[in-house]
């Protein structure tokens, strides 16, 4: 007889290169901490971006745009992700890069309203009315069938519902007793049906059901409070490109195999056009006067900003623009070159003309001290063990290379230490990894030496 150990099914967390980042790490006042919510140094930086966060929340900041400049490994994408984490999950934040414009199955400008649209969420409340209850009775009234035959038809059913305050019976429609049906629903049950669309859901057994058997299939749920006849009011988060899709694509389908085939195998990229978006547009514009929806302005994150070319600059100033505009922040750690698709040399490769309309942040190169604390948080993040010289020996190394480089250095690391049978990381290990690897300075320093050809 063979006994094996079962793997524990928990999903183990993936760590990414901004795992580590809670939030923007300010106190009450908005004054930045050393060390706050995974967030280390560029003090001026979270501070402007707090301003930006506050401007967002009030909806002051529609269709603005702030820029993060600076060199590479600054932590300008973790700015940005810092600005999304303290807006929390209900606003949508869309992370796009700049070369991701170039299709060649659909324009640049449309994935770029593509990119907006997918930043900007619409939140509809709706008011439902529901019945929902324990099921006493189901009671199919049948008749003669009118189409003749010997057959019998349900003409409807009788349902009976109660709360913990009373109790209700109700006569429904027979399509609503196939719904039952397919929900297998019998008596005890917990069910709600909805007043407007008469669809059925099976929420669980009643707990007065319950038995003292600890293996039970059934999940119990306690009978529900109040009348059975109640309004519910039922909130949806959505984006407008998602509104876009729902519409572009026609609804239904045949069951022919064409249709089948059409829809498993991915079709074509096609373009929304501005005519439907408009018509969507409009129909957003009136729910929001009337008080169904909520208009949600998101943060689109455009990184490496300097690879769009003059057309999609020239789109994003009328983008900016219109009425419904998301924030958008865009990053660069370009100087001063060329506008792509043009000669012209302009700041950060931007027209002048789309600087003007925006916020400009500076990110500044960290510190040995600062580099020293993100090594030590992406070692707690990455649950690594490292003694403090190892840690002053990574900073070092940081401080000469990169904050990159440093940080990719920590794996390596670590599995040297299990490899000596170590359980923490040793600044002998540091300095092995260094010697195994090479770093872009390192490796470019070797090419000058070889005339551009690796020896």
């Amino acid at each position: 007889m063979k006994i094996e150990d079962v793997q524990s099914t928990a999903r183990q967390q993936r760590v990414a290169a901004h795992t580590h980042i809670k939030g923007l790490g300010l106190d009450a006042q908005g004054c930045a901490m050393p060390i706050g919510t995974g967030m280390v140094g560029q003090e001026k930086a979270r501070e402007a971006a707090g301003v930006v966060v506050e401007l967002i929340r009030t909806k002051k900041m529609a269709g603005r745009a702030l820029m993060l400049a600076g060199a590479p490994g600054t932590g300008k994408t973790a700015l940005a992700l810092a600005v999304a984490q303290e807006l929390g999950p209900k606003v949508p934040f869309c992370p796009m890069v700049g070369s991701e414009v170039y299709s060649s199955e659909v324009k640049k400008t449309e994935i770029l309203m593509e990119n907006f649209r997918r930043a900007i969420g619409l939140r509809i409340k709706e008011n439902k009315e529901v019945y929902e209850g324990e099921v006493t009775e189901i009671s199919p009234e049948e008749i003669e069938n009118p189409l003749g035959g010997y057959g019998r038809t349900v003409s409807h059913v009788i349902l009976g519902l109660k709360t913990t305050k009373g109790a209700k019976q109700l006569r429904l429609d027979p399509s609503i007793y196939e719904q039952m049906q397919k929900e297998k629903v019998t008596v005890g049950d917990i069910i709600y049906v909805e007043g407007s669309t008469g669809a059925v859901k099976r929420v669980g057994r009643s707990d007065a059901y319950a038995t003292e058997f600890d293996l039970e299939a059934e999940e119990y749920v306690p009978l529900p409070k109040g009348d059975v006849h109640k309004k519910k009011e039922i909130i949806q988060d959505v984006s407008l490109h998602d509104l876009d899709v729902a519409n572009a694509k026609p609804q239904g389908g045949g069951s022919d195999l064409a249709t089948v085939m059409g829809s498993v195998l991915k079709p074509k990229k096609t373009e929304i056009t501005e005519k439907l978006r408009t018509e969507i547009n409009r129909v957003v514009n009136r729910y929001i006067d009337q008080g169904i929806a909520e208009l949600v302005p998101g943060v689109l994150f455009v990184d490496e900003v300097h690879m769009l070319d003059i057309e999609c600059f020239t789109y994003l100033n009328r983008a900016l623009e219109s009425s419904l505009a998301p924030i958008v922040i865009f990053a660069t750690n370009r100087g001063v070159c060329t506008i792509r698709g043009t000669e012209v040399v302009s700041p950060h490769g931007v027209p002048v003309d789309l600087l003007d309309r925006m916020l400009i942040l500076r990110t500044l190169p960290y510190s040995l001290e600062e580099i020293v604390q993100i090594m030590s948080i992406r070692a707690e993040t990455e649950s690594l063990s490292i003694e403090d010289e190892a840690l002053a020996a990574l900073g070092a190394v940081g401080a000469r290379t990169s904050l990159r480089y440093a940080v990719q250095m920590l794996a390596p690391s670590r599995i040297l230490a299990e490899t000596s049978g170590r359980v923490s990381i040793h600044p002998d290990d540091v300095a092995e990894v260094d010697d195994l690897f090479f770093d872009a300075k390192a490796s470019a320093a070797i090419l000058v030496k070889s005339d551009g050809y690796l020896a």
